[in-house]
Order: structure tokens, then C-alpha cells, then sequence
């Protein structure tokens, strides 16, 4: 699925260890451009943190995939950047 947008917030980056080793993510708050604009929170992991470099500002296109997890009998729902592209002209 793709999305596009203005990052209109950057969150503070978050990491930590698991079983698996360290880790870090990043969640960006992206703002689409319609006559109803919707705020989408996604989220980039390790390497892809750096190789990005989104800032608050940047027009993007993102290509994200969707997944749904249950714990304790509630659901959570997670949107995973996998491809970001940098859109320099206006939408």
C-alpha cells in the first residue's frame, strides 16, 4: 500500500535489546493532502532510520504495509514504512 503525504512530526527515536539483539524505531506522523486530510502514524526500523533521514517537512511517498497483532485480548494494529521516496514537487 502506498501512502503520500507531509511529515508534519517526528517522534523521538526509541530502542532497546530483545532475543534477536538490539534494536531501534523511529514513528513519523504524516499528514495526506486531500479535501479531508487524514494524520498516519508509521514507523521505520534500524538502518532504515538513517537512510531515510526524514525530517518535519518533507513531502514523501511511502510504501507501507499494514499488520494486526492480539494481546490480552486487545488488538494493535501497526503500520510498517518499508520504502520511503522524497517527493520535491508540490502535491
Amino acid at each position: 500500500m502506498n501512502i503520500r503525504g507531509k511529515i508534519i512530526q517526528v517522534n523521538d527515536q526509541q530502542s532497546g535489546e530483545s532475543s534477536k539483539g538490539l534494536w531501534k524505531k523511529q514513528e513519523y506522523i504524516l499528514e495526506t493532502e486531500s479535501d479531508y486530510p487524514k494524520k498516519i502514524c508509521f514507523v521505520g526500523w534500524n538502518d532504515k532510520i538513517d537512510e531515510w533521514a526524514i525530517k518535519q517537512g518533507d513531502e514523501l511517498d511511502v510504501s507501507i504495509d499494514l499488520e494486526s497483532r492480539e494481546y490480552n485480548n486487545r488488538w494493535y494494529t501497526d503500520v510498517k514504512a518499508w520504502k520511503v521516496v522524497k517527493n520535491n514537487s508540490s502535491f
